[in-house]
């Protein structure tokens, strides 16, 4: 299989093969290592990981659950494409949670878990400057569930990790475009800044800006040339 060999000798040896596997393709999926459209050959991948087909599956589907695999029948599954018009619609409702919460997080976040999150972006700017991509984009997804996270909203954490897994491929996907590196870095500043001071209108509008501003990233990615 074409990126089989991205796996190495990843071998699974935990006793939760199926959300190792889950991890595994995960990874690759999201930063582009298994391209959209790329068929997922079984006996390859259980080569690779070292498992039987039974815990691939599963893996298999959680990632179809995350909307990263599409399942054929009697098929081998295939790393889902990227459809534009659902990310747009995605996205608009990504805004619509992540500024709800950012304004709950202005009252309700602590005064410890400000402080952890001026410690997160104090990181984040120094893996801007250091250009570690990888390591930005978990961070950036870290510090974007600690905001969730401060609504202290149960419903709404919920919320936004059903969406999460649906997402997540085309944000890191945004950081090709540009400048996005920096300007998002300076959003975050600007958000955190709005939470410190418990400005509830401020975070929701920032961040509310700051996913469209990613959305719309995606979307110049996207659009065809002339």
């Amino acid at each position: 299989m074409e990126g089989a060999a991205l796996l190495g000798r990843r071998r699974i040896t935990t006793p939760s093969l199926a959300e190792e596997a889950y991890q595994a393709l995960h990874d690759l999926i999201v930063h582009g290592r298994l391209a959209p459209g790329q068929r997922l050959i079984e006996p390859e991948l259980c080569e690779q990981l070292g498992i039987s087909r039974t815990p691939l599956r599963e893996a298999l589907k959680m990632l179809a659950t995350d909307g990263l695999v599409t399942l054929r029948r009697n098929r081998n599954a295939q790393v889902s494409l990227i459809d534009s018009q659902e990310l747009e619609h995605l996205f608009e409702v990504e805004a619509g949670i992540e500024s709800l919460a950012a304004s709950l997080a202005a009252q309700r976040m602590t005064n410890t878990e400000l402080k952890r999150l001026e410690t997160l972006q104090e990181r984040l700017e120094r893996l801007l400057e250091k250009g570690d991509r990888n390591a930005y984009f978990e961070l950036n997804q870290r510090i974007h569930g600690l905001i969730v996270a401060g609504a202290k909203n149960p419903v709404l954490t919920e919320t936004h990790r059903s969406l999460l897994g649906r997402l997540e491929r085309a944000r890191y996907l945004a950081l090709d475009r540009l400048g996005r590196w920096s300007e998002s870095t300076q959003e975050h500043r600007q958000i955190l800044e709005a939470l410190k001071v418990r400005d509830s209108d401020q975070a929701r509008r920032l961040l509310a800006d700051h996913v469209q501003h990613t959305g719309d990233a995606i979307a110049a990615i996207n659009r065809p040339l002339p």
